[in-house]
């Protein structure tokens, strides 16, 4: 080797250590644990947690880490400093008596390639309150909540109960049937129609939608909201992941559209034509957030959540039903008693229906569907006990932990109605059930989603006996994504 290749080598030798050392530094500075901040695992420099943590099993592993360290524990995930708050009462205590010190959300990257900071779910400060507020009162004039929304919802049962009966007893997969008919009670509220079960182009949306929320919860997403300018330049399921959401943008872009053809001010027929009007009321408060991009946005986010989350529950409730046949058939019986065989539910029969009601609640809490529940972040320096966090760190109310909660639940571990029945069978209210999260994040559409559970679940019990395919033992084994989903199942459908 000649002199000027030696120098050459030792050059590149000495930038590569320099460059490593930079790194190393620049992470330390940046990730430098604060005075009285949460204990928790010791993180290794630039992956943090990542290496010790399995995502499959993410909001189980959180919950773990409590034993050795405490309710309040900190990790580094997303990126950042993270705070995990485990057990009702912790929750409890931040989210309720320092609501508006954790009501941010933290800037992630792959949420801001997607979506910047428009939509319902990721802003936050102004913006956000404008549109929750807007949302919420204007989904209320449509029937959010009210009994004037039963007979769309009826109506959808009865395309969901014509559909599984034409399956004719066979073994078939119920999601994707699911998934339509909840999707088509939030799409007639946003966007003024429903999509017929056999909409080839609908079916493949919902099936994207189903993709990119599992792949939102993936070690993935974590590693692009980690070190996002090296993901953005390598291939992987996080650019998959990109694509389908901008294919679901593109969906409410399309109906944004059709809405701007025919719109009349004086005759708002769903969300999107009320969102037009205010576009004109508010045209000079651009930091509100009333423009046809955040329009996109928060329709994606409304048919999104309005959709998932339901339809994962209702998966959950029938696969628990054929794994405890005697539970549903106390279900029917109750049903045939109050309701009969002649006539819809509604949700005036849910105080006559204390068993019932309790076993929706029973699905809810042991299905856990959001597991480690949406990440908030610290608004300014808030103290946790003898902890204290710093302006923007992330704080996570770890939901697992909450519904499963030893010191709330009589046998928190086991699939059991009487954790909402008294002695005397009469349904009783659980503090600690806490499905759709609490405080100022707390689920947008909780009420659509209650009223949705017990016309839809009880309809079909009404109609149908499920089982499992002969010699098939049903299974609860579950993915991780966005949210906690049943691996896909069949069952049998017999009228009754």
């Amino acid at each position: 080797m000649d002199l000027l290749h030696i120098y050459e080598w030792i050059d590149i030798k000495a930038v590569l250590f320099f460059a490593c050392v930079f790194l190393l530094l620049s992470n330390y500075i940046r990730n430098k644990t604060p005075k009285n901040f949460p204990p928790g695992p010791w993180p290794l420099p630039i992956i943090g947690n990542l290496y010790h943590i399995d995502f499959n099993k993410i909001h189980l592993e959180v919950e773990k880490l409590s034993e050795k360290y405490g309710s309040v524990v900190s990790v580094h995930l997303f990126g950042q400093r993270t705070v995990i708050l485990n057990g009702y009462k912790q929750v409890k205590e931040v989210y309720i008596q320092q609501g508006d010190n954790v009501a941010d959300r933290p800037e992630l990257p792959m949420i801001h390639d997607i979506a910047g900071d428009n939509g319902l779910v990721a802003p936050s400060g102004y913006k956000w309150k404008q549109q929750r507020r807007f949302a919420l009162s204007t989904l209320r004039n449509f029937g959010l909540g009210k009994k004037s929304l039963e007979p769309s919802i009826n109506l959808e049962c009865h395309y969901l109960n014509e559909a599984i009966s034409n399956e004719n007893g066979r073994p078939f997969d119920p999601h994707l049937l699911l998934n339509n008919a909840i999707s088509n009670v939030i799409c007639v509220l946003v966007f003024g129609n429903r999509f017929d079960y056999s909409d080839h182009h609908f079916q493949t949306l919902l099936n994207d939608i189903n993709e990119a929320m599992y792949l939102d919860g993936t070690i993935w997403a974590q590693l692009y909201n980690s070190y996002p300018r090296i993901m953005r330049l390598l291939p992987g399921p996080h650019k998959k992941n990109i694509t389908l959401w901008n294919k679901v943008i593109d969906f409410a872009r399309e109906r944004v559209k059709e809405h701007r053809v025919d719109y009349d001010p004086s005759n708002p027929r769903d969300y999107v034509d009320c969102f037009l009007a205010e576009m004109e009321k508010l045209k000079d408060d651009t930091a509100a957030g009333f423009d046809v991009e955040n329009l996109c946005i928060c329709t994606l986010d409304l048919f999104v959540a309005g959709t998932e989350t339901t339809s994962t529950t209702l998966s959950w409730s029938l696969l628990y039903m054929i794994k405890y046949p005697e539970i549903q058939a106390k279900v029917q019986e109750e049903i045939d008693r109050v309701i009969g065989s002649s006539r819809h539910p509604s949700v005036s029969d849910r105080d006559n229906m204390p068993y019932t009601n309790a076993v929706i609640h029973e699905i809810q809490r042991f299905g856990n569907i959001a597991a480690l529940n949406l990440p908030r972040a610290a608004v300014k320096d808030i103290q946790v006990g003898k902890y204290l966090i710093p302006k923007g760190t992330i704080v996570i109310g770890n939901l697992t932990s909450v519904l499963f909660d030893e010191s709330e639940w009589e046998t928190p571990h086991s699939f059991n109605p009487g954790h909402f029945l008294d002695a005397e069978g009469k349904f009783r209210r659980r503090d600690a059930f806490l499905p759709f999260s609490l405080g100022k994040r707390v689920c947008l559409g909780e009420q659509l989603a209650r009223m949705e559970l017990f016309l839809f679940f009880t309809s079909l019990l009404q109609h149908f006996t499920f089982s499992s395919p002969a010699g098939v033992e049903p299974s609860f084994n579950y993915k991780l994504g966005t949210t906690r989903a049943p691996k896909p199942f069949k069952l049998c459908a017999v009228s009754r």
